[in-house]
């Protein structure tokens, strides 16, 4: 099980937001590389990151915020967050991540996402976020009226290497997360799940190790508040 600590970049800090609301976020005073050599102190080895900023503009605002992480810490990396062309993903990869996260944008073209994966072997990861079973695009601002499963069976074939599953319901509230839709994900997807949103515990760590083509769980706000510590969440990371 990899565990992905979580860091989402707004204005250049560190922030959680709940439910994905932007009016609803906690600012944290360690900043974005400080957090991830805290995390590589420790013994992770991968890291997630979401640019808040990015999701709302859709340029690579905080480059060189993951460029300063990539050339100080060895960390397998994951990012997201307002990526819509080539040219994107292509200075993220330059800059050393692991894999590149497209959301809205491979969902409102699915040429876009086929492309990519030919284009970026094996760098390419799908993040689906969903709500009551629907896909939600655009900083999850809006629904996109497609039901998850219909559309991951019409790309399952495009190359994705990495999928990312999101219950916005679950996202920052810490009730744990949406395990019976995770499962529906997993028991379709072509590539590897990768679950996110609500994680409470280390128990909820436990849960998702039994999971079936589940590759790996973010933990975001359960860190940051407290409720996991670093030392116990490190033993879970394989």
């Amino acid at each position: 099980m990899k565990i992905f600590p979580a860091i989402d970049i707004k204005d250049k800090k560190c922030v959680r937001l709940v439910k994905g609301d932007f009016d609803n976020k906690t600012e944290y005073e360690m900043s974005p590389v400080e957090q991830a050599g805290k995390y590589k102190k420790h013994g992770f080895k991968n890291l997630h990151i979401v640019d808040l900023d990015g999701a709302l503009t859709g340029e690579t605002v905080n480059l060189d915020i993951i460029k300063e992480i990539t050339s100080k810490f060895d960390l397998n990396i994951e990012i997201g967050g307002g990526i819509r062309n080539f040219e994107s993903i292509k200075k993220y990869i330059d800059a050393g991540v692991e894999k590149v996260i497209l959301g809205s944008a491979a969902i409102k073209n699915k040429n876009f996402l086929k492309q990519a994966c030919e284009k970026f072997s094996n760098k390419i990861a799908l993040g689906l976020d969903a709500k009551d079973g629907y896909l939600s695009v655009s900083g999850w601002k809006e629904s996109s009226n497609r039901l998850i499963l219909e559309y991951l069976k019409e790309v399952n074939n495009y190359g994705v290497s990495r999928l990312i599953y999101t219950d916005i319901n679950k996202d920052g509230t810490k009730q744990s997360p949406n395990f019976d839709e995770t499962l529906k994900v997993a028991g379709i997807s072509n590539c590897p799940v990768v679950i996110s949103g609500g994680v409470s515990s280390i128990n909820d760590i436990k849960k998702a190790k039994n999971l079936k083509n589940v590759e790996g769980i973010i933990v975001g706000k359960a860190i940051y508040d407290g409720d996991i510590q670093l030392e116990e969440l490190v033993k879970e990371d394989a």
